[in-house]
């Protein structure tokens, strides 16, 4: 319930599963780490993966205690979404981890869909580095207010990751300036950001969007070893 924090201890997110889909991350060229919204499933983003079509990808999805990574909106003061927000960027941290060590971090797309865009946009935020790449899902970045000067620090950026922000113009839980304000942001750490607004989409996810997040994964294939 919003408002309401379901999470117990320091690390609620900490013990629970992370469900898998396509390549073994073993033999996979590409691994997307995908998290999903606001009382949804791991599963629910493996069957959005799995519409890629790429049976080379090895998708890995974390469930979030609660099925709620942070009880209040986004854009609400961080310190009322904790544990739960620090947790989950934790989490998303050790499924990433994972993945870099079987394909690379330039071959790790991390994907997520609203409150688990928003998860995924801070994380990558928050540790610049060269991704395979980043989908925003109608999310943005996490906190009250949000600035460069927030996110740029002496240890490293973006360095050219391609990343996909997509929203509608009027969702009902995404305001339209905070979606600009990520996109500013994620270029000033040196992303290479294709934002595209929507008309009449509501709060989901259009074909054009998957057909942005299928590039994305594609280029992260490339050049694998």
């Amino acid at each position: 319930m919003r408002g309401r924090n379901p999470h117990s201890g320091d690390d609620p997110h900490g013990d629970q599963p992370v469900a898998t889909a396509g390549a073994d991350l073993a033999d996979a060229t590409a691994a997307v780490v995908c998290a999903h919204g606001r009382g949804a499933t791991a599963e629910s983003m493996l069957q959005l993966t799995q519409q890629f079509g790429f049976d080379d990808v090895a998708s890995l999805a974390p469930q979030a205690a609660g099925r709620t990574w942070y009880p209040n909106p986004f854009t609400a003061p961080t310190e009322s979404n904790q544990p739960g927000l620090d947790s989950g960027l934790a989490k998303v941290d050790g499924v990433v981890a994972e993945a870099v060590d079987a394909v690379g971090r330039e071959h790790v797309v991390l994907l997520g869909f609203s409150q688990g865009a928003c998860l995924s946009s801070e994380y990558v935020a928050t540790h610049p580095a060269r991704y395979g790449g980043l989908v925003v899902f109608s999310g943005g970045l996490i906190g009250p207010e949000v600035s460069i000067e927030g996110y740029a620090t002496d240890d490293g950026d973006l360095a050219g990751t391609p990343v996909f922000v997509g929203c509608d113009e009027n969702d009902p839980h995404i305001e339209l300036e905070r979606v600009h304000e990520t996109t500013e942001v994620l270029e000033g750490l040196g992303a290479d950001v294709d934002e595209r607004i929507y008309q009449g989409i509501g709060h989901g996810v259009v074909e054009d969007e998957l057909d942005a997040a299928i590039a994305i994964v594609d280029g992260a294939r490339d050049g694998a070893d």
